[in-house]
């Protein structure tokens, strides 16, 4: 087989709308986003995965008839980091995709662990790397499912579909409608008057999986007594303000609590859509305010520094929106700000958070861009 190098840019994405929702059927608005990996790979003859994370200096090579087993080729378990291109070795060849070995290396300017999805960039980067050198059809959607599937079965985080989708599918200058019920999906340009700027808190917290695991229990709990009034109803995108309050007295509180943010939070999108589809920002964005007191108070996934961030923001006269986004617990706040006004709002709110805190914020303005693409 002859050698063939390949460069893969694979975006990081930020949620604008629809947190915590694609667990229950609901819709989100999520944009690729102007941070990437870049995969570069040079395709051999051996059954050999060779890995270099440029960033963290570390090495690892796997046997790829072997992966199953998560061991590298000295039968060492795999950190973390290599787990999610191995995982996607192992989703592609479960269905008898052919996988090349390949010598990589890769770098990136997503923050790791900040809830922008470099993990699922770095999924999303290797299904493209070896759908190019395989040479097999396979659309963007499905692509994104067997990322998943990596990140689920094989690394073991238990994710929903909405950060491989939009890593995968983001359009540029647009959000990704992503219905996760039935995965139907279509883009929504955004005004060409705003920047997405980013705030990394720096905060990451241990607690954000069992937290997260926690609340999608709870709203299991809700979920199943609400069922028992209707036997109809499929996920928690089938409940209505009405119906969860007419079995508040049946359901927990914290189980009450956590789904009142899902239905509201439902209820939210579909407005924000047509807020989007009008050009109106101005609502667009209080609604994403909205969202984050919904986060913080009936999620409760913010935190201090997250609320900080969040209300400095929304004291900025140009600032239409911001929220937390991601698991929470830590990461960033995503925001909407007038373009001409970026550079403006960026250092406004990292001199205003360095002033109550004494803490630097790293704040970064992105725009909407494409999804993983060869370059």
């Amino acid at each position: 087989m002859e050698k063939r190098r390949i460069q893969v840019l694979s975006p990081g994405r930020v949620n604008l709308l629809g947190e915590h929702v694609d667990k229950y059927g609901g819709i989100v608005l999520p944009a690729a986003i102007d941070r990437a990996i870049l995969l570069t790979a040079e395709s051999h003859n051996e059954q050999v995965l060779r890995l270099h994370a440029l960033d963290l200096g570390h090495k690892v090579e796997i046997n790829l008839n072997e992966i199953e087993k998560k061991v590298d080729i000295l039968g060492n378990p795999l950190p973390t980091w290599a787990r999610y291109p191995a995982g996607v070795a192992w989703s592609l060849r479960q269905d008898g995709f052919k996988i090349t070995g390949v010598d990589c290396e890769f770098r990136s300017d997503i923050p790791i662990g900040a809830g922008l999805s470099s993990s699922a960039a770095l999924e999303v980067a290797f299904a493209v790397l070896w759908q190019e050198l395989g040479g097999w059809s396979m659309d963007r959607p499905t692509l994104a499912q067997y990322s998943q599937k990596a990140e689920v079965e094989y690394v073991g985080v238990n994710c929903g579909l909405m950060d491989q989708f939009a890593c995968a599918n983001g359009e540029k200058d647009s959000v990704v409608l992503l219905d996760t019920r039935n995965l139907e999906h279509r883009s929504i340009p955004l005004p060409k008057d705003i920047a997405i700027v980013i705030a990394d808190s720096t905060v990451r917290h241990n607690l954000v999986t069992s937290a997260y695991n926690d609340r999608v229990n709870d709203c299991q709990k809700a979920l199943e007594v609400i069922q028992q009034k209707h036997p109809n109803v499929k996920a928690l995108r089938d409940v209505s303000p009405k119906m969860l309050e007419a079995s508040k007295s049946l359901i927990p509180e914290n189980a009450y609590k956590h789904a009142s943010h899902v239905v509201g939070e439902i209820q939210r999108v579909d407005v924000a859509i047509d807020c989007l589809e009008k050009g109106d920002t101005r609502s667009f964005g209080k609604i994403m305010l909205e969202t984050h007191a919904s986060l913080r108070d009936l999620y409760e996934v913010s935190c201090q520094e997250l609320d900080q961030m969040v209300e400095i923001a929304s004291g900025f006269d140009g600032c239409y929106g911001a929220r937390l986004t991601g698991a929470g617990f830590g990461g960033c706040t995503v925001n909407l700000v007038e373009l001409s006004k970026a550079r403006e709002f960026a250092d406004f709110l990292a001199g205003e958070y360095k002033q109550k805190t004494g803490i630097n914020l790293p704040v970064f303005i992105t725009h909407a861009s494409s999804g993983a693409h060869i370059v």
